[in-house]
């Protein structure tokens, strides 16, 4: 094993997390778009469970990098699969996150990401409006897809800019939230917290322009991200989740 690694340590309820962590970076790199850590150990130890992989020396780039990346993106995300979600559930951030397999995206993100979010945000005490048009949403979600049937491409699931860097002169990234679904999902977080840059958008839509009525999904899949810090942060999230709801309700 190499000497120069890197570990995470959480307690012995976390094996299952770094797991599904070890399992998402090698789908990703399974499918040769983008560098990831290679993974050396996933266990307990007297610590607790940990994750072991490797150190990179990162950099943040140029442009250069950042269309790179862009491009490497566009060739992640035509990596297919048959079904949405995936073969085994996972986290985002400390939340779980459920991935049981179906060709109905729709439904998949309605009950799995949506409702899910909205059901822990009402057990936090986040009751009222943001019930009251989510429900709305969810009874409509199907009109954000008319005329659009998205494939089931490999998500990164995580992808801000603090999970992305360069390595040797090439992009690399970690930290994943895999998964199987619409690979706008990733486009709308890359944009809900920025530091990604011009050129890798253009990159990115030069090589896989996205689809009309794009705008309204975005905000959807965004919103997914805003109410899981809601339910992990706490109420700073609140006005952001009620603003998208909103818009989307109206």
């Amino acid at each position: 094993m190499p000497s120069s690694n890197f570990r995470k340590q959480g307690p012995s309820s976390a094996l299952a997390m770094f797991e599904a962590e070890a399992e998402g970076l090698a789908e990703l790199k399974k499918a040769g778009a983008v560098r990831v850590p290679e993974v050396y150990d996933v266990g307990v130890n007297d610590d607790g469970a940990y994750i072991e992989m490797e150190r990179f020396k990162l950099e943040r780039g140029g442009e250069g990098e950042a269309a790179t990346f862009g491009k490497q993106l566009a060739v992640l995300h035509g990596h297919r699969a048959e079904l949405h979600g995936w073969h085994r559930d996972n986290t985002i951030g400390a939340t779980p996150q459920h991935n049981p397999q179906t060709g109905d995206w729709v439904e998949f993100f309605r009950t799995h990401r949506l409702q899910f979010q909205l059901d822990r945000a009402a057990s936090n005490g986040y009751t009222g409006e943001l019930q009251d048009r989510g429900s709305q949403l969810a009874e409509r979600l199907g009109d954000l897809f008319q005329g659009y049937d998205p494939a089931p491409s490999l998500l990164h699931g995580d992808l801000w800019a603090g999970n992305w860097g360069v390595a040797d002169g090439e992009p690399v990234t970690f930290d994943p939230a895999v998964y199987y679904g619409d690979r706008e999902t990733d486009i709308a977080m890359i944009r809900l917290f920025g530091g990604f840059g011009d050129a890798f958008y253009r990159a990115y839509f030069r090589a896989w322009p996205l689809a009309p009525g794009c705008e309204a999904r975005l905000a959807l899949y965004q919103l997914y991200h805003v109410l899981n810090h809601l339910n992990l942060f706490g109420a700073a999230y609140l006005d952001q989740a009620l603003a998208i709801l909103r818009r989307l309700t109206r």
